[in-house]
């Protein structure tokens, strides 16, 4: 008999259905030489500090600082019965072996570990790891389960990152909190976000406005700047000047650039990017990518890649095929998918990037509430537009020297839309409007040639104000923390 332990309810339940098991008992599943259980999240966890000593019940400056050498650990004081109920199927006679079904990942190691070593079991473990909780990869999954001791590393990892929150947050809480007598509580992740925060925050605060001005000339169709000037009166002298002179062209440069498409979404990405078009905060994205992974609709969220692995070309072949036929935007669209160029098993750690899965061809999305809706949306279009021709421009700059000033002007003109068209399609859905730089309108100068003149030319002068830093959002949090480590 194994029993099979898996992170919450939910998954348990689509594992249950997978693997055709259907007797249901109180806290699990029974049949066919399984028994299917849960844990409620976090059900054993790291003991408080009081459980080290008396001595540490109370906050003070001079228990400090508190290093246990001997961990203890302790079950959630609301979980208690669902711990009682594993237990028991741990230590049942006809259990041979354990199957660790919790989400394939750091904490979901853990968060088995933890209950295994609680339990005091000693049976073998075996690890159920997947991405996606469509049947047919729960049964593969089974068909190919791993040694337990496999994960040892990740277990190791995950302790280590759980111990280190623990010293870090009960120690240095406890300190700053003795010596400024408030609570100021200080963790690994929060206080170093905080910083940026306070920091961005501080630049805003100093920021200094200042005055500036762009003299513009009017060249036969192209409008080309100068650079910034700082006194008015500099500028209304220079545009009198080129009125009364002649500007010539001193270079024409064309370049023909290519955009790439954009990568298939991580977590992170996936986060930011929700934040920038919905709103949503990094947590409710969490949230909604999980719920959508329990219902099966979408891989499994907590990844750092951005690609697919090399032998899942066709599944991806077939969700982009699907999600042609199920998003509303790709109707009519000339789309013809290069699946190649998302799939490379080296970039993949321990899970592949986000997509869809094929149980979308069950699903009506009309059905789904419209936060998850818009996720399932938002990974299904990357992975459109990840599998799309790059977009093709060229980018002319033209100088010109009026009144002996530089001045330039820039135009663009695509030539292949490519992963941008399908994109506009998609922000063309978008209610509200899209944010200004993701209108990039085609700017198409004149034909311009190096020694062209133009007499006299219409000038104006135009006053602008330099900008403070914008306070962080979501989104460029997200990216300044994933860059926290750079410089």
């Amino acid at each position: 008999m194994q029993l099979v332990i898996a992170e919450k309810p939910s998954v348990a339940a689509s594992i249950a259905a997978a693997l055709g098991v259907k007797e249901k008992k109180d806290g699990y599943i029974e049949g066919g030489g399984y028994l299917i259980s849960w844990c409620v999240g976090h059900l054993v966890e790291l003991a408080d500090a009081a459980a080290y000593g008396e001595q540490y019940k109370k906050w003070s400056y001079e228990s400090l600082p508190i290093l246990p050498e001997e961990w203890q650990y302790t079950v959630a004081a609301d979980k208690g019965k669902q711990f009682k109920t594993l237990k028991e199927l741990m230590h049942r006679a006809d259990v041979s072996e354990v199957v660790n079904a919790c989400d394939a990942g750091r904490e979901g190691e853990l968060i088995f570990r933890f209950v295994y070593n609680q339990a005091g079991c000693n049976k073998p473990i075996r690890r159920l790891w997947i991405s996606s909780m469509e049947d047919v990869a729960i049964k593969a999954g089974f068909a190919d389960l791993k040694d337990g001791r496999d994960y040892d590393p990740l277990f190791a990892s995950a302790l280590c990152r759980a111990k280190a929150d623990w010293l870090i947050g009960i120690n240095a809480t406890r300190l700053f909190s003795c010596l400024y007598h408030k609570t100021l509580n200080v963790g690994r992740v929060q206080t170093p976000t905080l910083k940026m925060l306070v920091d961005r925050d501080a630049a805003i605060t100093s920021f200094k406005k200042e005055k500036y001005y762009h003299v513009r000339l009017a060249l036969s169709g192209a409008e080309a700047t100068s650079a910034k000037i700082h006194a008015a009166g500099e500028a209304e002298t220079l545009k009198a000047a080129c009125e009364a002179s002649q500007a010539v062209c001193v270079s024409v440069v064309k370049e023909k650039k290519t955009t790439a498409p954009p990568k298939l979404f991580d977590l992170t990405s996936l986060q930011r990017e929700a934040n920038r078009i919905y709103g949503y905060t990094a947590k409710q994205t969490l949230d909604l990518a999980q719920s959508l992974y329990e219902k099966r609709l979408l891989t499994y969220p907590r990844t750092d890649s951005a690609f697919l692995t090399d032998d899942m070309g066709d599944t991806a072949a077939g969700v982009i095929a699907l999600l042609c036929g199920k998003l509303p935007f790709m109707a009519g669209a000339d789309f013809t998918p290069e699946v190649a160029k998302v799939l490379n098993s080296k970039k993949v750690s321990d899970h592949h990037a986000i997509i869809p899965t094929m149980e979308l061809v069950k699903t009506d999305l009309a059905a789904l509430p419209e936060s998850e809706k818009n996720i399932l949306t938002l990974a299904g279009a990357r992975l459109l537009f990840a599998a799309a021709e790059p977009h093709i421009f060229e980018a002319v700059t033209a100088v010109f020297s009026c009144a002996d000033t530089e001045f330039t002007a820039r135009g663009k003109t695509v030539l292949a839309g490519g992963w941008k068209d399908l994109e506009r399609r998609y922000r063309a859905t978008l209610k509200g409007k899209p944010d200004p730089e993701d209108m990039e309108e085609e700017n198409t100068l004149p034909e311009l040639s190096e020694g062209q003149t133009f007499t006299n030319p219409t000038a104006k002068v135009t006053e602008h104000f330099t900008t403070p830093p914008k306070p962080h959002n979501e989104a460029t949090l997200l990216s300044a923390m994933e860059r926290a480590g750079n410089g």
